[in-house]
């Protein structure tokens, strides 16, 4: 579960801008706000395909039921837009066609169910867990300007501090209407964390390289402050 950054308010100016993958006729769609009790991210992310022309949009998880529905954690900017891209591809060269896609039941608005063209039973889902669904970069135009950074293209990049020592990876990049923050799972295992995209807290970011260098406060992955008991009536 991802904590706010709470005390952690961002260090001047200078706002990084994460563009989530979309259609060129949606091109000014902003990431829906996530909460932060939405649940875990996978422990670590989809692989990336050789081909660096194509961009992430989405992973299977496990299968839901047993008619060959399975679920999907989208990261295109509407949760349910990955299913009118066409048909997508795989790392190893696959081609993925949704069908259909709908919200998941519980809090995460990224996860969803969806049917696969050709899966029609709970054995043929279970074969697509953790497969990463991609798309060809031209087809998601390019990004304005220098700060501006698809979010597909972060996902899954090496975190390390200024020193250049290794922190976790990013998971996601949530945004709940104050901008967006890198979700970084740590090296060890364990909760995740949320740090403003700011260039103040992400001073460098080679996404070629799959590294972004990041100055976090020394409490970072600390654990969040218990909640006080509710005092008598």
């Amino acid at each position: 579960m991802a904590r706010r950054p709470g005390g952690h308010p961002p260090r001047g100016e200078g706002a990084r801008r994460a563009r989530p993958p979309r259609l060129a006729a949606a091109a000014e769609t902003s990431p829906r706000p996530r909460a932060a009790e939405a649940g875990p991210a996978p422990a670590t992310p989809a692989p990336a395909p050789p081909d660096p022309g194509l961009v992430l949009l989405g992973e299977f998880g496990r299968a839901h039921g047993l008619n060959g529905e399975i679920r999907l954690k989208s990261y295109t900017a509407d949760p349910a837009g990955i299913a009118t891209y066409g048909p997508l591809r795989t790392a190893d060269g696959r081609r993925i066609e949704i069908v259909s896609a709908r919200p998941a039941p519980g809090p995460a608005p990224d996860i969803l169910v969806a049917r696969v063209k050709g899966v029609s039973d709970r054995s043929a889902a279970e074969a697509l867990n953790r497969t990463g669904l991609y798309v060809p970069r031209e087809t998601l135009g390019q990004a304005e300007d220098e700060d501006e950074f698809f979010t597909a293209d972060l996902v899954g990049l090496a975190v390390v501090d200024t020193g250049g020592k290794p922190l976790g990876t990013v998971v996601s990049v949530p945004n709940y209407g104050g901008g967006d923050l890198l979700e970084i799972r740590p090296e060890a295992g364990g909760p995740t964390a949320l740090l403003p995209f700011t260039k103040a807290f992400v001073p460098g970011l080679d996404v070629p390289g799959g590294r972004v260098t990041v100055d976090p406060p020394d409490d970072l992955f600390a654990p969040a402050a218990p909640k006080p008991p509710d005092e008598p009536a």
